[in-house]
């Protein structure tokens, strides 16, 4: 009896001295975990490939999910009324956060008030009202705008298709982003000598009768880098080939999935420059004196299936040229 209770007793204190072990092991883990967030406005490809990027980014300069970073990541799903909630949670339990997208930036600076906030894939953030001014935030928020050359974009318009006499301009109406990208191009294009056309959505649930009645009066479309149009294009490009009226597409995944062309940039690259400032931040830099950024690239990116169904030589643009 005595060596049995004494083989139980060795047996204890083995588990418990392993149990011990393991919690020596990773208690120095978890302390030295970084918490970031991520909070995304909505699903397409946009986005997505920005926070792709933006994690790789973070991997190359030695942060590494699962190691030495945690990642909580949020997809608000286009829901405005999901914004708060998510923010409030990401805020609590974050030691910074990367927002992407306009609503979702606003959400975040509008409750926090010691946790740092990166944005990407916001167009104008002065009149979005994020930061005080691009040299000097002045608060908590700071990133890389994903503005593109509006006036470049209406050039290629142009060129692409030079009949042309009548612009529409399809965009939602509870973007931001897209009124100010919007207010330019009209700008440019009544300038240029076109007439041109407006119409609005408020969800996606708009787009398709939206589109339709904006192509029975237009030679083209200009979409901007709106995400309730980003995530119906598919069904953009089927009207734009059933009408025969090309979309000029605010951002290089748009293009991709049915516009004609864009002159923009890489969100992927987007992603990585915004992860390169959040280093800084995590190093101690203040955000309030990181200035913000624009894209360091800007291309022409072409559909040429597009251009072929639709019946357009794009060999002539002048950046095809170069």
């Amino acid at each position: 009896m005595k060596k049995l209770l004494t083989l139980l007793l060795i047996l204890l204190s083995s588990v418990s001295l392993l149990a011990c072990r393991k919690r020596a092991n990773k208690q120095p883990f978890r302390a030295n975990k970084i918490r970031i967030g991520i909070l995304q406005y909505m699903e397409h490809n946009s986005l997505t490939e920005a926070r792709r990027g933006f994690i790789e980014q973070l991997k190359t300069e030695g942060y590494k999910e699962g190691d030495n970073l945690k990642i909580s990541y949020q997809n608000a799903q286009g829901d405005q009324s999901n914004l708060q909630v998510i923010s409030e949670k990401l805020i609590e339990k974050n030691k910074l956060i990367l927002a992407i997208a306009t609503p979702a930036a606003q959400s975040l600076a509008s409750l926090t008030s010691k946790t740092p906030i990166l944005f990407t894939a916001v167009t104008d953030p002065l009149s979005a009202d994020l930061v005080k001014s691009l040299k000097n935030p002045g608060g908590l928020v700071t990133g890389v705008s994903d503005q593109a050359p509006i006036a470049k974009q209406i050039d290629l318009l142009g060129q692409a298709v030079p009949h042309a006499k009548r612009v529409g301009l399809l965009y939602s109406s509870s973007e931001r982003n897209s009124e100010i990208q919007i207010k330019q191009a009209q700008k440019q294009l009544l300038k240029a000598g076109y007439k041109v056309t407006k119409k609005t959505v408020t969800s996606t649930n708009d787009v398709q009768d939206a589109a339709r009645s904006l192509m029975a009066k237009t030679d083209v479309i200009f979409v901007p880098t709106d995400n309730t149009l980003a995530s119906t294009m598919p069904m953009l490009a089927e009207l734009s080939l059933e009408k025969h009226v090309p979309i000029i597409g605010g951002s290089t995944d748009m293009v991709d999935a049915g516009g004609l062309l864009t002159y923009g940039c890489n969100y992927e690259q987007l992603g990585k420059q915004v992860a390169k400032q959040a280093v800084k931040i995590l190093k101690g830099q203040d955000p309030a004196r990181l200035p913000v950024q624009y894209p360091k690239q800007v291309d022409l990116h072409v559909n040429r299936e597009m251009a072929k169904k639709l019946g357009i030589d794009l060999s002539k643009l002048s950046e095809e040229k170069k």
